[in-house]
This record gives C-alpha cells, structure tokens and sequence, in this order.
C-alpha cells in the first residue's frame, strides 16, 4: 500500500474512535445547553465589555472575533486528548503499528474540529445579528468554510503542542490553556493584532488564527473575494507548516521513546 493511501486509512479508523469518543462525551443535550450555551456566553461576556466602553464598531469586532475563538478553544483540546492514549496504555499498541504516528493523532481527535466549527458558526449566525452583524443568504457558506478552516488550522498547533507534552502529560492542561489565552489576546481577538509591539506581531504571524479572523472580519464587512481569499491562504499555509511541524515532533519523540524504553510509562 502507497503512503497516501495508508494514511488516509490510518485517519480514516482514528477518526472513527474520534467520533465514538464524541458521542461517549456528549449527548445533544449536553452538548446544546452545557457546552454551546457556556460558549456562547463567553462570547457575549466580551462583547458587552465592549459594548459598555466602546461604540457599535467596537461591538462588531468584539462580536466576531470571539465567536471565531470558540472554535479555536475546542481545537486546542487536542494537546490533552493526545496525552490520554498514554494514560489509558494504548500508546505502546501505536507504536507497534506500522503507519506513523502523527497520521494516527491527526484523526484521533477530530471531534474537537467537528464541534468547535459547530460552536463557531452557531456564534456568527445566531449571536452575530443580535450585535449588528449581519449575513447575506450567499456569505453563509463562506462562513462555514472559514469557521472550520480556522478550527482545523488551529488543531495543527495544537496537535504541535500535543508531540511537545506527550512525554510530559502532566503539563497538558497548562499548554493547552495558556497557548489558546495567547491567542486571544494576540491574535486580533480582542483588539487589532497591530495594537502589539513589532516582537509580538511576529508571533501573531505565525500563528493561523490571526489570518483566519481577518478573513471572517473581512467577510463580515462587505469585502470582495480576493482578499478574504488571501486571508484564508494564508491562514491555511501556516497551519500545514504547523501540521509538518507536527509531524517532525511525533517522529523525534517516537525515536527518543524507543531509545528510552519508555513507551509504557505515565510521565
């Protein structure tokens, strides 16, 4: 079997476990109004902050950038569901496969893609016309796009991390948590990413939510196709360097494990 293929079918059993492990953490219930209804009212915690210091250009922002958040906030969940195939002793079985080991992480927490672009676009279409921003019948299907590329973007950080804290599960939480803060406060969430120093726009830069945000800003504006389109390749350029960045990780820390002998251990 070719590489491509192998790994599609890889991705294709650990999204299957993926799905299953949705299902076991949710019902619609739960989902709808535990999960959805505590986003939601993040999102509508910052914009009236905003809407009490600023005006309705202030709103607007503040609006779309943290109902585009969201979906990076459940991406980034990645970095602990990665460390649980440790914890439950499945890691030494992925090991023993022949495929490699990023294709089977990459499909293995899929559903947080799948609910945090749900969460997203439930935050634009519902929440964003209760806030002054509205969206014509044809823009709907861009919104869904941009949502799930900046949630699938931001799963290849994350899943970066995740090869990062693999052999130190103990420090998930705290990666997780403090990579999505980042984030938000310098990603053109809350304020515009220029509002930060040279250094700190760097790492704005290289980091795809900034990109994906300004496309839906740019989207929600009015703006022609083209340079939404930019926003959207660039955001989508810088998460496949993440994802390859992924990929160089899983495979270092697969060769210093065997090295190690420690594979079966909880760290």
């Amino acid at each position: 079997m070719t590489p491509v293929p192998q790994a599609f079918r890889v991705m294709r059993y650990a999204m299957a476990n993926a799905f299953a492990d949705l299902k076991t953490a949710y019902s619609w219930r739960t989902w709808l109004f535990g999960w959805l209804g505590r986003m939601l009212a993040q999102v509508v915690f910052f914009t009236a902050l905003g809407k009490i210091t600023g005006g309705a250009e202030t709103v607007q922002f503040l609006i779309v950038g943290n109902a585009v958040m969201t979906s990076a906030v459940e991406a980034m969940f990645v970095v602990a569901s990665t460390t649980w195939e440790r914890a439950e002793g499945t890691l030494p079985f992925l090991f023993a496969a022949p495929s490699n080991l990023t294709w089977v992480f990459v499909g293995r927490s899929i559903q947080w893609v799948i609910s945090g672009s749900g969460t997203s676009a439930v935050a634009l279409l519902v929440l964003g016309p209760l806030f002054g921003v509205t969206w014509s019948p044809l823009r709907v299907p861009a919104v869904l796009l941009l949502v799930l590329l900046t949630a699938s973007t931001t799963y290849c950080f994350g899943l970066f991390l995740a090869a990062l804290v693999l052999n130190a599960s103990a420090m998930r939480n705290l990666v997780s948590n403090t990579a999505y803060l980042v984030m938000m406060a310098i990603c053109g969430v809350q304020v515009p990413a220029t509002y930060w120093p040279a250094g700190i726009q760097w790492v704005a830069d290289a980091l795809p939510l900034t990109y994906c945000v300004a496309a839906v800003r740019r989207l929600a504006a009015g703006a022609p196709a083209q340079p939404v389109l930019v926003d959207a390749f660039l955001g989508l350029a810088v998460g496949m360097a993440w994802l390859a960045a992924a990929w160089v990780a899983f495979g270092t820390f697969a060769a210093r494990a065997r090295r190690a002998g420690t594979i079966d251990f909880v760290v």
